[in-house]
C-alpha cells in the first residue's frame, strides 16, 4: 500500500496527503508522515509547492482530528471498549489515557507531533472523557502546525535522504513515546501510592 500511495504523490500531491493524514488521524495504518516527507522532497525539485504540501497535510490532521473527538464523543465508553479488544491497540489506549490524564492540553498538543503514534487515541479519549471541544481544538491545531511544519521542512532539507530520515524520526519518536510515557506510569504509582498512604488508618 505504501508504494502505490508514494506514486500517487507526484499526480494528485496535497490531495493524497490530506486523504492520507485524516486516515491516519483515525488510527488506519497509513503512512502519513513518510509521504509528507515525500511531497516535501518534490516540492525541493520543483515537482510540488511547499506551501500546497504544508496546507494539505495540515488540513488532513485537522480536520481527522476533529472527527476522532467527535466520534469518540458519540461512541464513549463503547468506542474504547472496541479499541480494546486487539491487544498492541489496548496498550496504545492505556498510554494516551496516561498522557491526556497527566497532561491535558498539553498531552493533546505533545500527541500531535512528538508521541505521534498515540496521537489517534487522544482524540477518541478526549471526546469520550468530556474534555471541552475549543480546549481540545486549539492544543490540536498548535500540534499539528507543528508537526506539518517540521516534516514539511524536513523533507525540503533533506530531499535527498528521504527514505533514511523517515527512519531516523520513527526511532527517534519512538524512543521518546517509550520513555516519556515509563515516565508517567512510575509518577501515576507513585501517586496511587501516595493517596493510599494518606487514606491508611493511623493508629
Amino acid at each position: 500500500m505504501t508504494e502505490a500511495l508514494l506514486a500517487l504523490v507526484p499526480v494528485w500531491g496535497p490531495w493524497v496527503l490530506a486523504a492520507v493524514t485524516f486516515g491516519s488521524c483515525l488510527a488506519l495504518p497509513l503512512p502519513a508522515s513518510l509521504l509528507v516527507l515525500t511531497a516535501a522532497a518534490l516540492a525541493a525539485r520543483g515537482e510540488l509547492a511547499l506551501g500546497a504540501v504544508f496546507l494539505g497535510a495540515l488540513g488532513g490532521a485537522l480536520i481527522g482530528d476533529q472527527v476522532a473527538f467527535m466520534l469518540g464523543r458519540a461512541g464513549g465508553r463503547h468506542l474504547i471498549q472496541r479499541l480494546n479488544r486487539h491487544p498492541a491497540r489496548a496498550a496504545l489506549v492505556d498510554q494516551a489515557a496516561a498522557l491526556v490524564q497527566r497532561h491535558g492540553m498539553a498531552g493533546v498538543f505533545l500527541s500531535r507531533w512528538l508521541f505521534s503514534p498515540l496521537a489517534p487515541y487522544v482524540c477518541y479519549l478526549t471526546g469520550a472523557t468530556g474534555m471541552r471541544r475549543d480546549r481540545f481544538t486549539i492544543a490540536s491545531v498548535a500540534g499539528e502546525v507543528v508537526w506539518a511544519g517540521l516534516y514539511t521542512v524536513l523533507g525540503f532539507v533533506f530531499a535527498g535522504s528521504v527514505a533514511l530520515l523517515a527512519q531516523v524520526l520513527g526511532n527517534v519518536i519512538g524512543l521518546l513515546t517509550a520513555g516519556a510515557l515509563a515516565m508517567l506510569l512510575v509518577l501515576l504509582v507513585r501517586r496511587v501510592v501516595q493517596q493510599r498512604g494518606n487514606g491508611a488508618p493511623r493508629r
